[in-house]
């Protein structure tokens, strides 16, 4: 496993719900990113209990998380180490009542 790979794997299991997003959960830098923190408070997530990671911050994670996940795109969710999906499978998860028992909100 990489360096960024060990950072990120670190992150998913330190953390119990790990956004990784372009810019951050007061001030998403795009609207799937912005879409996702809506969900997460929708769904109950306190965001300031929420681990936001800025993929744009740092070229190695962002490139890194899709390798990680095998997903192609960003946001991508995290809970208790586990992968949930992007933004639209968390809308579907929200829209079937399950995104928030996921969460344990």
């Amino acid at each position: 496993m990489s360096d960024v790979q060990q950072r990120i794997d670190q992150l998913v299991k330190d953390n119990d719900i790990v956004l990784f997003m372009k810019g951050n959960a007061n001030f998403p830098m795009c609207g799937f990113s912005g879409r996702a923190i809506q969900l997460l408070k929708a769904s109950g997530v306190d965001t300031k209990t929420l681990t936001t990671i800025n993929v744009l911050d740092d070229a190695e994670i962002r490139q890194g998380i899709k390798e990680y996940s095998n997903w192609p795109t960003i946001p991508q969710l995290y809970v208790k180490g586990e992968f949930i999906g992007g933004s639209d499978i968390m809308t579907e998860m929200y829209e079937s009542g399950e995104l928030p028992k996921v969460l344990g909100a």
